[in-house]
């Protein structure tokens, strides 16, 4: 683009990235089943367990090898279909691209390297809790990036990285921060962004509506592209990428501070699975029929 802004893009993995959700094809067909997953999830809905407790139900009811619920997962989901395109995009520009997730780390991984190639897929960074996986595939335990009910204490993991932290990027360059997601559990994130993409037709979209939030919509990520290409361009024409972004958003300082240096927000602070299951457990990427005269935010 021959900007002179840096850009750092976060992204939702599940219903972001690919269209389905990756722990939902494990335990559907490995682990606890359908319907036991649906009482699980009103469960925490209900305030009855934590997430954490719950999710340790349901991946400790796999049981499955690695490789072989693999090979169900790769058959069942399906990629944005400019998501390749979109991430060339970014390296070509020198745009870190960051995936947030409430799921397994070696999931999201391997579900990377198949779909996009080690290579491209060792160019994203992942911030999601680890796991310990039997060789048999009899024990699926997550290992929690916090100690808490949740799993992700997000106050903690933000004031971790809050300490010591800078407002530009290392090349002395105020960043612009890019969010990109689908559910309404994806708004923690989507607030602290400078530009917010919801994906058309899901819940983060009616909630933007719902409470006149900025947004800009998109179908795949090729939409994306060209929207944060004609943004770049308008902020080098309006600042010469000197001070603030030209449409700067100070919540997205927190993000900006924990990007500086590393690219990548070595944090859970925004976990989309917990609050998708406690808030929205089987509707936060249900299509829906939008309302009229929605608010959307201009290209620019």
């Amino acid at each position: 683009m021959n900007t002179k802004r840096k850009i750092i893009c976060f992204s939702d993995f599940d219903g972001t990235i690919f269209m389905q959700d990756t722990g939902h094809i494990l335990f559907n067909n490995f682990g606890c089943g359908n319907d036991r997953r649906e009482i699980l999830d009103q469960q925490i809905h209900s305030g009855e367990r934590s997430f954490k407790d719950v999710s340790e139900e349901m991946w400790g009811s796999l049981d499955v090898p690695f490789d072989d619920g693999f090979e169900v997962m790769k058959g069942a989901l399906e990629i944005d279909p400019d998501f390749q395109t979109f991430h060339q995009f970014c390296l070509d520009n020198n745009i870190p691209f960051n995936v947030i997730s409430a799921g397994l780390k070696p999931v999201l991984r391997r579900v990377l390297d198949h779909f996009l190639g080690e290579e491209a897929s060792s160019n994203i960074e992942i911030v999601a809790n680890d796991a310990t996986i039997s060789s048999d595939g009899s024990q699926w335990k997550p290992v929690w990036l916090h100690d808490t009910e949740l799993g992700h204490d997000k106050a903690q993991s933000i004031n971790d990285y809050r300490t010591g932290a800078k407002l530009e990027s290392d090349d002395g360059t105020i960043p612009m921060i890019v969010f990109i997601g689908d559910g309404v559990s994806d708004l923690p994130a989507a607030r602290e962004a400078d530009v917010l993409f919801a994906r058309r037709g899901l819940r983060l979209e009616e909630y933007c509506i719902e409470n006149k939030l900025a947004y800009i919509p998109f179908d795949t990520f090729a939409d994306i592209q060209v929207e944060v290409t004609k943004i770049a361009k308008v902020d080098d024409e309006k600042t010469h990428g000197k001070g603030l972004p030209s449409n700067f958003n100070p919540r997205a300082n927190m993000w900006r501070r924990m990007s500086s240096k590393t690219n990548v927000p070595m944090i859970a602070a925004m976990t989309p699975r917990e609050e998708r299951m406690s808030l929205w457990p089987d509707t936060f990427s249900e299509l829906t029929t939008l309302k009229e005269n929605t608010l959307v935010a201009p290209a620019a």
